[in-house]
């Protein structure tokens, strides 16, 4: 059996990345291989390594240029991709050449607080100043668009009127942690 190898895009403290990783370590249709940062601070490199992850900083300016990335993947046999608290746009080259392989988690029921800066705390806070009455998690396709790709999965938590920001945050990565390693491997194992 062929053992699909992932790689994960982080800019932070890894916490989604760490829990996928210790997921799929008993997996045996795939496996983390790779954690690549574009912030040499990201705690998320360190962990990985402690975990025996190869894991790699390419900052900003090298996202951008044509090639790159897409070649050290290529050079890495990666066959999916996972962004968990990745705060970049992904490389257009990149989403072609990974169709339906390429999977994003967002703090909120999209199409709700999505778009370009709004990841983390800014979510939460957006979301109790709305009054909304629930959040949660949505995990999608990446597409070309921030948070606008195929959504695959939902699931709710509901906002009390004495939520602070902390608050929600704490039981919207309760969703992350016990949902995402499974919506991933139904994207490997094409039960989406």
């Amino acid at each position: 059996m062929v053992r699909h190898k992932i790689a994960i895009l982080v800019s932070g403290t890894g916490t989604n990345a760490m829990n996928i990783i210790e997921y799929f370590e008993q997996k045996e249709a795939a496996h983390v291989t790779l954690v690549i940062s574009n912030k040499k601070t990201a705690l998320a490199l360190e962990k990985a390594q402690k975990k025996g992850v190869k894991a790699v900083v390419f900052n900003n300016e090298s996202f951008k240029k044509k090639g790159k990335i897409l070649t050290y993947l290529h050079s890495q046999s990666i066959d999916f991709i996972v962004l968990a608290g990745f705060l970049m746009k992904v490389p257009k080259e990149i989403i072609r050449a990974y169709p339906k392989k390429i999977v994003n988690i967002h703090p909120s029921l999209l199409p709700k607080f999505g778009g370009k800066g709004m990841y983390g705390r800014f979510v939460h806070e957006a979301v109790i100043e709305a009054k909304e009455t629930e959040s949660g998690i949505s995990i999608h396709y990446v597409s070309d668009e921030y948070d606008e790709g195929t959504i695959l999965f939902q699931s709710k938590v509901s906002v009390v009127g004495s939520d602070t920001a902390e608050d929600l945050a704490k039981k919207v990565q309760q969703l992350e942690h016990r949902h995402y390693p499974e919506v991933i491997k139904k994207v490997i194992n094409k039960t989406f």
